[in-house]
């Protein structure tokens, strides 16, 4: 371990994953006793369009991939169309590598479930709806009865706490479709039409769930909110970046001693997260590439490792990658990364809604050249017909899963051309390269966790 971070190092910190060392968090009773719902309660006559201020002022960006301000999203929504307006949480977490969402939900439900509700109040809206990954079984199991809990002691329901507030919620369980995460496809899978994405404008924003103006906001970006609300803009602001603020949780997998979902400023060293939280590389191994964003994210170097770029918007932008869903996944030099591109590629020709050409021949063909590439009958020319296929695809479908699949293999024929030439003119790997050599990350949903025996150990670090 080290502590030459080049200047930047940051202090782990503990706010949307401060309960997760309470046993009972996840029941009206642990959330209650440790604050839960405070904030809920003072917002109960509050003017709603001072609460949306707030959120604005906060800077907080969506935690669930496009990084887009919440304020200025929440800001485009009419107020005065005469249609009701809702709030939809969007918890179809699917992409490899992505499962920060899940962890939160399991482990503090209600500090989802009370962010929506303020957030509701802010959106002047009366219902919300969360549209959980099918897969997800235990979490919606957590998430069903701690709204049973809040609708039993008067956090939902007609008139919260015997004001004029009323507030619903409806958990929706997905189909598992990766496409359904889309905004639009997964509005249209609510309403029960097939999970396609929509021809954008009109935007959610006003005319998103039943043709009415809707928020689509993600799990973690939502649960930020009661903490904005309670402590204020400027503890908010204090955190993280100047144009990336706030806390982040960020979902480490890979070949690293110990994966898993660690809350870190904005802002904190790639490799600081890595060193200090997951105790580095796996014994022997050796940074090659990694993901900063899940895998439809651009890939980035060793070389972008230690330099100690920042987990934040801008510099990973600068770096020439993208923040995403903030899932970090790690390789090592005797992981083929030809052979990993191949398996995400895989990935989004099966997720493939099909609504777009480009998208649903185009992904096929790649996943077809990269597999003649690995299984050793690659051809010379299958590299530049690679990329011209990428070309052909990228932004011009409906919606960024195309533009996804794309990302990974650019950019490891960016840093990695020299294996897939080796691959074509001697027909294998390099001899030190060990194809799936990376241990996988549980995160299907199915199996319930033993949060008593975390991955780790938890040093809290109080704000």
């Amino acid at each position: 371990m080290t502590d030459d971070y080049g200047g930047k190092r940051q202090e782990p910190i503990r706010v949307l994953t401060s309960r997760w060392d309470v046993e009972d968090a996840h029941t009206l009773a642990g959330y209650e006793r440790t604050g839960g719902y405070r904030t809920l309660r003072s917002v109960l006559d509050a003017d709603p369009a001072h609460l949306r201020q707030q959120v604005k002022d906060s800077g907080l960006r969506g935690r669930g991939g496009a990084g887009f301000p919440t304020g200025v999203k929440w800001g485009f929504m009419p107020f005065d169309s005469g249609k009701p307006t809702y709030l939809v949480v969007n918890a179809d977490e699917g992409e490899p590598g992505t499962f920060k969402d899940r962890e939160l939900m399991e482990r503090d439900p209600h500090q989802l479930l009370e962010g929506m509700a303020i957030s509701g109040r802010a959106l002047q809206s009366e219902r919300g709806f969360i549209f959980l990954r099918g897969e997800y079984l235990w979490p919606g199991i957590r998430l069903s009865e701690a709204i049973a809990e809040a609708y039993e002691a008067g956090y939902l329901g007609a008139g919260i706490m015997g004001s004029d507030f009323d507030y619903d919620i409806t958990l929706h369980y997905a189909a598992g479709a990766y496409i359904c995460g889309e905004e639009t496809a997964l509005l249209n899978a609510l309403e029960g039409r097939r999970g396609q994405p929509r021809l954008r404008p009109p935007f959610p924003a006003v005319a998103g769930v039943y043709a009415a103006p809707t928020a689509v906001n993600n799990v973690e970006t939502i649960m930020n909110v009661p903490w904005i609300i309670e402590r204020g803009v400027s503890w908010y602001k204090s955190i993280g970046t100047e144009k990336s603020p706030g806390p982040k949780v960020y979902c480490v997998s890979g070949e690293v001693q110990r994966p898993g979902n660690y809350e870190w400023p904005m802002g904190t060293p790639a490799k600081q997260i890595v060193e200090e939280s997951c105790l580095g590389m796996l014994p022997d191994r050796e940074m090659k590439f990694w993901a900063p964003g899940g895998s439809s994210t651009p890939l980035l170097t060793a070389e972008h490792y230690h330099d100690n770029i920042t987990m934040d918007f801008e510099s990973i932008q600068a770096a020439g990658s993208l923040m995403g869903t903030t899932a970090m996944m790690m390789y090592s030099n005797k992981t083929s990364v030809v052979d990993a591109v191949l398996n995400w590629t895989r990935f989004y020709e099966h997720e493939s809604c099909g609504k777009c050409t480009p998208c649903r021949e185009g992904v096929f063909w790649l996943s077809q050249i990269l597999a003649r590439i690995l299984d050793g009958d690659g051809r010379q020319e299958d590299i530049d017909i690679l990329t011209d296929i990428t070309k052909g695809i990228f932004q011009r479908s409906f919606c960024a899963l195309a533009d996804g699949a794309c990302s990974p293999i650019d950019s490891s024929l960016k840093y990695f051309r020299d294996e897939y030439e080796h691959l074509v003119e001697h027909g294998r790997l390099p001899d030190h390269v060990e194809p799936h050599a990376g241990p996988v990350t549980e995160n299907s949903g199915h199996i319930r966790p033993n949060h008593r025996a975390p991955l780790y150990d938890p040093e809290p670090a109080k704000v």
